[in-house]
């Protein structure tokens, strides 16, 4: 005769499943949200993107993600460097704009560094932002196209052919440099004039106020003949000589000459021979014919008064 089961032990198994499965459910339930809070939140942006077609080689193109969207505020803990990105773009500096109606928007700069043979479809880059506070921003990739310069076969009409002649130099225009050169040389010949006006006119001064001045001008006016034995020219010596000194002076007052004129010492031996050679030539009975350098000595005399007139 078979045994009954005891339908205490169904119990008991029954009893000891749901007590399992309840505390499965209690230690779910308390580390689920552990779980969910150890990934950050990740947003789906609000972002102004280029157009997706018409671009091509060192074109810049224009990607702005806002950062305040309603009451939330995302500040990026870090921004992407200025770098190239891939083989199309390259990144500028990313900067950060507000609009007229107060809200921040994170602009980002992709210039077209490459030129495809035949139309391309590329994409900007997707980014992920990260903030202080955890939260997250992720901007998909933006397709778009990318044409080349010029086509690889080309029209070969009009001014469409495979070789372009060389581009002539820009003109400069010449009419106002020739106008500054031409206004340069007036003011340079006017200088010029001026200057020599200015040394005619003191030469002239000098001829009327310098005694020996004044006698070299006398001697030059002379035949070259008369220039050194002409009896004017040796009156004209001794009166620049008297003016010199402040009265008359011969062989033996020299002394009065120096002390008005310290400066003509220096021909001191000069000007006693003239005195003896003058006083030969005009009170002597039979005058020398040696002859004597007067023009050397006026002009030796005029440098000296020059040197120390005012």
């Amino acid at each position: 005769m078979k045994s009954q089961p005891d339908p205490r032990h169904g119990t008991r198994a029954l009893v000891f499943v749901a007590a399992t499965t309840a505390m499965i459910a209690v230690w779910i339930l308390g580390h689920a949200p552990m779980a969910v809070a150890a990934e950050p939140a990740i947003n789906v942006p609000v972002v102004e993107q280029p157009r997706s077609f018409g671009h091509v080689l060192g074109d810049v193109l224009t990607q702005r993600i806002l950062l305040d969207n309603g009451d939330r505020q995302f500040a990026p803990a870090a921004l992407p460097a200025a770098d190239r990105v891939g083989l199309w773009f390259e990144r500028r500096t990313p900067r950060i704009d507000i609009d007229a109606e107060g809200r921040r928007w994170l602009v980002f700069d992709y210039q077209i560094i490459n030129a495809p043979r035949a139309l391309t479809a590329v994409s900007l880059p997707s980014l992920t932002l990260a903030s202080k506070s955890g939260v997250s921003l992720k901007v998909e990739a933006w397709p778009l196209s990318v044409g080349p310069l010029t086509p690889e076969l080309v029209f070969a009409k009009g001014d469409l052919q495979t070789m372009r002649p060389d581009r002539p130099a820009t003109e400069v225009p010449t009419v106002p440099i020739l106008w500054q050169i031409k206004a340069c040389l007036v003011g340079l010949a006017l200088t010029l004039t001026a200057w020599l006006g200015w040394v005619l006119w003191r030469n002239w001064r000098d001829s009327l106020r310098r005694p020996f001045a004044r006698t070299w001008q006398q001697l030059k006016r002379l035949e070259s003949a008369d220039s050194d034995s002409g009896a004017e020219a040796w009156i004209s010596m001794h009166r620049a000589l008297n003016d010199t000194a402040g009265g008359a002076v011969h062989a033996g007052s020299l002394h009065r000459l120096f002390a008005q004129a310290p400066q003509l010492k220096p021909l001191q031996s000069e000007l006693e021979h003239f005195y003896l050679q003058s006083s030969d030539r005009f009170f002597a009975r039979s005058p020398s014919t040696t002859t004597f350098p007067l023009m050397d000595l006026c002009r030796a005399l005029r440098r000296i008064e020059k040197q120390t007139e005012p």
